[in-house]
């Protein structure tokens, strides 16, 4: 297959342009965002502080993506020039230059997340566990978009390969290679659907953060699957035993498994679920027929 997408889905007026990869971006995040308030609904748990989380987890999103991208693989440069961090300018000989957001990581994402709900667990006084359950198991559709728009974009490239699921990006070279950006996306939306049904099978209000622990166990045990198939991101990885994102995700697992040893052998501390309006009503017109 050869891969000769424009990543620039149209340009608007003043030069400013919509992208597939920005559009694939949000959709996940909307998505993401309308599992976890349908959750919340279905639960009948109040939705007064929905918006808010969701705008903690944008915010942490982007802003740590970057910023992990900065620090774990371009660190000597970003550091010489911190304003380029979070700036979508480059100073140079010729002036000021736009350059947009060239690198997001994920693991710097993860990271940034996770304190956000943290923040937004302690000023809002809710249960933290319960929250990142259901936080947890709408990350992996998101992120299936956010792999879709790498492909869109010809990057985050896989090794050279013979077999059939060889694809040329002809805008980077004309090397058949490993859709690895396809692969995690694939292995994403599956997840997505397991981690669905886990939570909706298991007694997560008894048993706080066990969902969770597993999004964290299977998500980044396939991301350090995936990175054998990908080159090297950046220079320094070359000849180091594993590569950075592979390194990055160990520590993502060992907590994974932790919170899941901690689910399955005592109750947390997660607040009771209210039943379902319709359970409820449903128990009070069998009282009334008694």
């Amino acid at each position: 297959m050869v891969w000769d997408l424009n990543p620039e889905l149209y340009q608007l007026f003043g030069g400013v342009s919509i992208w597939y990869y920005s559009l694939l971006f949000a959709t996940g995040l909307m998505l993401g965002y309308v599992w976890v308030k349908r959750q919340y609904i279905r639960e009948s748990l109040s939705v007064e502080h929905i918006d808010k989380l969701a705008m903690y987890i944008f915010v942490g999103t982007m802003l740590g993506a970057r910023l992990g991208h900065c620090l774990f693989y371009e660190p000597d440069y970003y550091l010489s020039r911190p304003l380029e961090m979070l700036l979508p300018f480059r100073w140079s000989g010729a002036g000021i230059e736009f350059v947009g957001y060239s690198g997001l990581a994920s693991h710097g994402g993860a990271i940034a997340v996770l304190l956000a709900i943290v923040f937004f667990s302690w000023k809002t006084a809710a249960a933290l566990l319960p929250i990142l359950d259901k936080v947890g198991v709408a990350i992996p559709l998101t992120g299936a978009f956010i792999r879709m728009g790498n492909f869109m974009n010809s990057e985050i490239l896989g090794r050279p390969t013979n077999s059939v699921f060889g694809v040329v990006f002809s805008r980077v070279d004309m090397v058949a290679r490993h859709p690895a950006q396809l692969y995690e996306a694939v292995a994403y939306l599956l997840l997505f659907v397991l981690l669905t049904q886990v939570y909706h099978r298991t007694r997560t209000t008894k048993r706080p953060g066990f969902v969770f622990g597993l999004f964290l166990t299977l998500l980044f045990s396939i991301r350090i699957l995936v990175e054998f198939v990908k080159i090297d991101q950046v220079g320094f990885e070359a000849g180091m035993l594993g590569n950075m994102g592979q390194w990055l995700s160990v520590p993502f697992v060992l907590i994974g498994l932790v919170l899941m040893a901690r689910g399955m052998t005592r109750e947390g501390s997660g607040k009771p679920v209210p039943k379902p309006r319709d359970a409820i009503a449903k128990q009070g017109d069998s009282r009334a027929r008694v």
